[in-house]
């Protein structure tokens, strides 16, 4: 049988996973699962275009790198693009379904926890949400042993015969990206005499930005559809989102700027 359109893009699967619980269905529920689906999509694909740019990083191939950043920043651009969508549903229209939802929540999402500890964002903590010894758990422990983006970034400046602290070389990878005021000289330098290696400096700003962003639509979205009722599967809800907010994922290159 010839490829097809459909059947190089598995279409007759991908259109089988949408299946509202609510009765009727309740006309809201297909954008709601539609929207999450995509969301996930979008996750595999800036895990794919993360793992790519690290290993172009770790290759010194700054052409890739560039390129990888521009498509990083381009995906996340349509990621906050997507909340406009979903606050076009009512918090009535949330609420006719909600229940249904029993204790799923995105707190649970697998590739977006992957995300955050890839970019150096990590918690040991939320490993506690899947249960020992499954592939979910597996893929965050693996994610949680591996060096972070900016743990490779340090690496490629050490390697190019800038003097990294060796604490920095060597740091506990289990912790999120730290401060470094010892590094503070060699950015520093970085943005006077290396414009390359500013441009990519501040494609990670932009990086680290943009999910800021990301996370202040989210919370804002979640305040206008449930307030400050708790999240489904008992979370916090908005409150602990509010929590997440301006938690920078590259801290240098942000206290830098009072410096320049």
């Amino acid at each position: 049988m010839p490829l097809t359109y459909s059947s190089y893009l598995k279409l007759d699967a991908l259109l089988d996973c949408q299946h509202p619980l609510s009765q009727g269905p309740e006309h809201d529920e297909m954008l709601f699962i539609v929207i999450h689906q995509v969301y996930e999509l979008w996750f595999k694909q800036m895990l794919h275009e993360v793992d790519f740019l690290i290993d172009n990083l770790a290759g010194d191939d700054l052409p890739a790198v560039y390129a990888t950043l521009k498509r990083l920043l381009t995906v996340l651009k349509v990621q906050v693009a997507q909340i406009d969508i979903l606050e076009t549903m009512s918090p009535v229209s949330f609420l006719s379904f909600r229940d249904r939802l029993e204790a799923a929540s995105g707190f649970q999402s697998v590739q977006f926890r992957e995300l955050e500890f890839v970019l150096g964002k990590r918690d040991a903590r939320v490993l506690g949400a899947h249960a020992p010894g499954s592939p979910e758990r597996a893929r965050l422990e693996l994610r949680l042993a591996e060096p972070s983006l900016w743990d490779v970034f340090v690496a490629f400046l050490h390697r190019h015969g800038y003097e990294v602290p060796e604490a920095l070389l060597a740091r506990d990878r289990t912790r999120s990206n730290p401060e470094t005021v010892a590094l503070h000289p060699i950015l520093l330098e970085i943005y006077r005499r290396r414009p390359d290696l500013a441009q990519i400096c501040e494609r990670l700003v932009d990086l680290d930005e943009g999910l800021q962003e990301w996370r202040y639509r989210h919370v804002k979205m979640v305040e206008r559809t449930i307030g400050s009722k708790p999240g489904t599967g008992g979370s916090a809800g908005a409150a602990y989102l509010r929590s997440t907010l301006f938690q920078a994922l590259f801290p240098d290159l942000w206290a830098i700027r009072a410096e320049l």
